[in-house]
């Protein structure tokens, strides 16, 4: 036996269909695309989602909402969040990402005022809200604003 007498197991390739090689194969004259039309031209070619003419589906369809070009991507963790650090630990967007309260260390940082904050910790962030700001130094801990 030898690598060119190798092949396909019998049966399990399948021929093309031969179109338009006359009638006794079945598929001759109008090689299988029917009578006249725009169909049965060469070069036909129909865009997804062509609907014969209709107004397509995705025109049909109200448009809704707006995208803000201009709007600043930031991450936004809460006091509630800050609450699993220990007492005296630096909370930075590197220890943040690690405690998988944000996605990047990349993207910049708010810090926002909802839930309790009990510890004394220092946090540095991009920015902070006046209710966050006030509650950390509430309880004893310093709010630093990430020098750019």
């Amino acid at each position: 036996m030898f690598l060119s007498e190798v092949g396909p197991a019998r049966g399990s390739k399948k021929s093309p269909k031969r179109v338009g090689r006359g009638p006794g194969s079945g598929h001759g004259k109008t090689a299988c695309k029917g009578e006249k039309g725009q169909k049965s031209r060469s070069g036909f070619h129909q865009y997804a989602g062509f609907e014969g003419g209709q107004m397509p589906l995705k025109r049909r369809l109200p448009k809704r909402g707006f995208a803000n070009l201009f709007a600043a991507e930031v991450q936004v963790v809460n006091l509630e969040g800050l609450a699993r650090f220990g007492k005296g630990e630096t909370v930075d967007a590197r220890a943040l990402l690690k405690a998988g309260l944000i996605r990047s260390a990349a993207v910049p940082v708010k810090i926002l005022g909802r839930g309790e904050l009990n510890r004394a910790l220092t946090v540095t962030a991009d920015a902070f809200s006046a209710s966050a700001r006030e509650a950390i130094e509430k309880a004893g801990g310093r709010a630093e604003v990430k020098k750019p």
